[in-house]
């Protein structure tokens, strides 16, 4: 198995990555800002759920398929695009509404880990990204490569958890102090609809 240094090392990096501004903890601070961080935490869970699927298409040797394919890669990026301007198009009308307690609880905890999952299955750059991270932690002398993958793949995930869920806290209990006004509530909701039109542009725009 994976050595305990190793490990270590590779839950640092991993800690380290999820705080780096990306499109996934950007998501979570958009949902949390907009809806409390009750919806962090569900959206946090649904984000960890695709990670584990990455982790197991990785093992199984299936991102390689994506990485092969520019149709599949193109196809997939365009469906996570289309996705997040829905989303956009949502929180905008919801910036429309009294920005009552009420409206901010509409969405259920199934629905927002719904779109956690979503989120994440739909960015095949992730996908790129395990297959080319992974493998510089896994050592073939120490046994069968796939049980190693699917052991960093859950570390990543600790670590995204713990990072991604302290975000939805903060984020959270700081937009539950503006939830109160309207006004402010409407900001909020089209702040978070801009950020998902970004992430749509930056997915539809990226490359292999």
């Amino acid at each position: 198995m994976i050595d305990h240094t190793v490990l270590l090392t590779f839950f640092t990096a991993s800690v380290i990555l999820a705080l780096s501004p990306g499109p996934d903890n950007l998501f979570v601070l958009a949902q949390s800002a907009q809806n409390g961080r009750r919806a962090g935490l569900y959206v946090t869970l649904g984000l960890a759920t695709g990670l584990a699927g990455h982790t197991v298409a990785a093992a199984l040797g299936l991102a390689a398929v994506v990485q092969a394919s520019a149709p599949a890669f193109t196809i997939l990026k365009f469906i996570g695009a289309a996705y997040l301007l829905y989303l956009a198009w949502k929180a905008f009308r919801a910036g429309a509404s009294s920005g009552s307690e009420k409206d901010v609880q509409i969405l259920s905890g199934g629905s927002l880990y719904r779109r956690g999952i979503v989120m994440n299955l739909t960015n095949p750059k992730v996908s790129l990204f395990f297959l080319a991270f992974l493998p510089q932690f896994a050592d073939p002398s120490r046994g069968p490569v796939m049980p190693q993958f699917i052991l960093l793949g859950m570390v990543f995930i600790t670590a995204t958890l713990l990072v991604f869920g302290s975000v939805s806290v903060l984020a959270g209990g700081f937009g539950e102090k503006f939830r109160q006004s309207s006004g402010v509530q409407k900001t909020v909701n089209r702040i978070a609809a801009a950020i998902f039109i970004g992430l749509a542009l930056k997915l539809a725009i990226s490359e292999r």
